[in-house]
């Protein structure tokens, strides 16, 4: 109801592109939105995705992206000597979908501004399934160890998390034209997830002899990876001991570049090119 105001106008016109760029994450592994460091410099990952954009008006628009990021964390990273002694880590590697409203603060277009901020918000869903690397280098599933009891009868409150979750893209950025055909974006956006196992950390130790008897050596080990360093605490915490803030849900965010084509209609690309672009050597 509220955008009804500036779809009344015309003007409409479409994007498709591409955008490429670095994602990292917020949780219980990385507590600062942007770290910074050279230590912490390996925790940017590269991402990158297809947009399509529709705008019956130059102000207001609808969005709709699909994108694949990779995201890490590790407590050797940390200045917290408790996370420190914990030793985890973990990498995630998320395919995402999203829908969202785009809203211009201008009415860009080629005959009056070519540059402009933009705001976006939506609704999407993503799937990851978080990894880490035991002693020998070996990569282990988190979730099938059960790391904090999620599945064991003993534990009947912590269900197996689902590897498919909602998100909330939000953000924004600027725009400008390149010509009168390809529109180029710098542009930040945060995830907020339905989700806190990110990267497999919630809640609270389990019971060691109840990991061990139902998921194995293995699973204690990636529970608690302190005994990995040799001037570290080996010693398992002790059952209910915090492992991670289950009232924070976890976040991912990715900033980046991107480039889209822009045309009035599907049924008249080739035309738009072709009457739009500029003159090479005396032709259109």
């Amino acid at each position: 109801m509220c955008a009804l105001p500036f779809l009344a106008s015309a003007q409409k016109h479409h994007e498709i592109g591409l955008w490429v760029g670095a994602a990292n994450y917020y949780g219980d592994l990385q507590t600062k939105w942007v770290p910074t460091g050279a230590s912490n410099s390996r925790t940017y990952r590269p991402g990158g995705g297809i947009i399509y954009k529709y705008f019956p008006n130059p102000r207001l628009g609808f969005r709709f992206g699909a994108s694949y990021v990779s995201i890490t964390a590790a407590d050797s990273l940390s200045d917290i000597k408790a996370n420190k002694l914990r030793n985890l880590d973990f990498t995630n590697n998320i395919v995402e979908m999203y829908g969202a409203l785009e809203l211009n603060f201008l009415p860009i277009d080629m005959e009056k501004f070519k540059v402009t901020p933009y705001v976006f918000a939506g609704v999407g869903a993503f799937y990851g399934r978080p990894f880490s690397l035991d002693a020998g280098g070996n990569k282990i599933i988190l979730r099938d160890m059960s790391t904090e009891g999620q599945g064991l009868p003993q534990y009947p409150d912590r269900k197996v998390y689902p590897l498919v979750n909602a998100m909330f893209p939000f953000g924004g950025g600027i725009k400008c034209f390149i010509g009168n055909t390809v529109m180029l974006s710098a542009e930040v956006g945060l995830r907020y997830t339905t989700t806190d196992y990110l990267d497999d950390v919630s809640r609270s130790y389990v019971s060691m002899d109840t990991l061990l008897a139902y998921k194995g050596q293995k699973a204690v080990d990636m529970s608690y990876k302190g005994n990995m360093e040799r001037n570290w605490d080996g010693n398992y915490p002790n059952y209910k001991f915090q492992r991670g803030d289950y009232k924070r849900n976890d976040w991912y965010w990715t900033a980046g570049l991107s480039a889209t084509i822009y045309f009035d209609a599907f049924g008249n690309v080739k035309k738009y090119i072709q009457t739009k672009c500029p003159r090479i050597f005396g032709r259109r």
